[in-house]
């Protein structure tokens, strides 16, 4: 069978795409791929938003420009978003806010506690939050610059770990719901503050639920693996590919990044050294993935790519195939 073309030209001409993910190991170019393909998105579609989950904020760094948990156009494009966010802190943020309000007094404060002994549920409950914010803005695209591989899974997984938390706690809600009231009431606590608290959970699930299905929808949801040519990240990506196929999430552009290609007179024996050992793990990587991916290979450059400019330049080698100076 014919290998797929090696670009993300696929993305760009699946219009119904609503999310895209970016991920791979720490180090390999995500930020710089997930900016790029966002760029490149922006081109032809209305509007887009790039988020980052990584706790340590690289589109700032990317783009020379401040992002914060709020959406921010990006300087030099009229429909390009960005915003940095923490899954774990929405949920700190979520508490103090109901603490403020004076929700839930003792009675709040025991299905906080509830909430909190599932697994998992702090930042599934930031991920919510995320995806609340993220379902009221009108973007016809959204792409995820996710934090290394182990975290982006477990990002992955919220949907199901949440509805499973919030279905235990709204069925206690209707079960207990009018004795939680009456105590409440007794211990001087505002009565409505429980039913407000049980429909939010629940408008909260029907959130999750959708967006849980549409990560499922292989039109509406693609995962872009990114990766070096070399045995860890390439066995990292193999790791990810499977557990992507567990969550039934679909995945079919891998991007190998920082590959070297010394001229042909080249006496450096360190790049014809690493040249020669990229190329295995590449062979590698066309042997295990060609049937079902478009493998995307990107040069190692002599600079940072930083700036829109910068990114402008790089974001055309995901579309027209980089080809070696001979």
């Amino acid at each position: 069978m014919a290998e797929l073309p090696p670009t993300l030209q696929n993305i760009l001409d699946q219009t119904s795409l609503k999310w895209i993910f970016c991920g791979g190991k720490g180090g390999v170019g995500k930020t710089t791929t997930s900016c790029s393909l966002a760029i490149q998105l922006a081109a032809c579609r209305e509007s887009v938003l790039l988020i980052s989950t990584d706790p340590a904020h690289n589109l700032s760094d990317a783009f020379g420009q401040k992002f914060s948990k709020d959406a921010t156009k990006v300087t030099g494009f009229d429909n390009l978003y960005a915003m940095e966010i923490d899954p774990t802190s929405s949920l700190q943020e979520m508490i103090e806010q109901s603490d403020q309000n004076g929700g839930g007094g003792a009675m709040g404060g025991m299905m906080q506690d509830l909430a909190f002994a599932i697994p998992g549920v702090d930042e599934a409950m930031g991920f919510a939050e995320i995806m609340k914010h993220v379902k009221s803005m009108e973007y016809s695209v959204i792409v995820f610059d996710t934090a290394p591989t182990g975290h982006t899974l477990r990002f992955l997984s919220f949907p199901a770990v949440l509805e499973k938390a919030l279905g235990k706690i709204s069925s206690l809600g209707s079960r207990f719901g009018p004795m939680i009231s009456q105590m409440s009431s007794m211990m001087g606590a505002p009565v409505g503050d429980q039913q407000d608290m049980f429909a939010k959970l629940d408008s909260m699930r029907n959130i999750i639920t959708e967006v849980n299905n549409q990560f499922k929808d292989p039109d509406k949801t693609t995962f872009v693996c990114v990766c070096i040519s070399e045995f860890l990240s390439l066995y990292e990506t193999e790791r990810l590919v499977q557990e992507l196929t567990t969550y039934e999430i679909d995945t079919h552009n891998i991007v190998v990044n920082q590959l070297l290609f010394p001229g042909a007179g080249s006496n450096c024996q360190h790049c014809n050294v690493r040249h020669a050992m990229q190329q295995k793990y590449l062979k590698e990587a066309h042997e295990l993935y060609d049937e079902f991916f478009h493998i995307i290979q990107l040069p190692l450059l002599t600079e940072e790519v930083r700036g829109p400019e910068k990114l402008k330049e790089f974001s055309k080698m995901l579309i027209e195939p980089y080809q070696a100076p001979v």
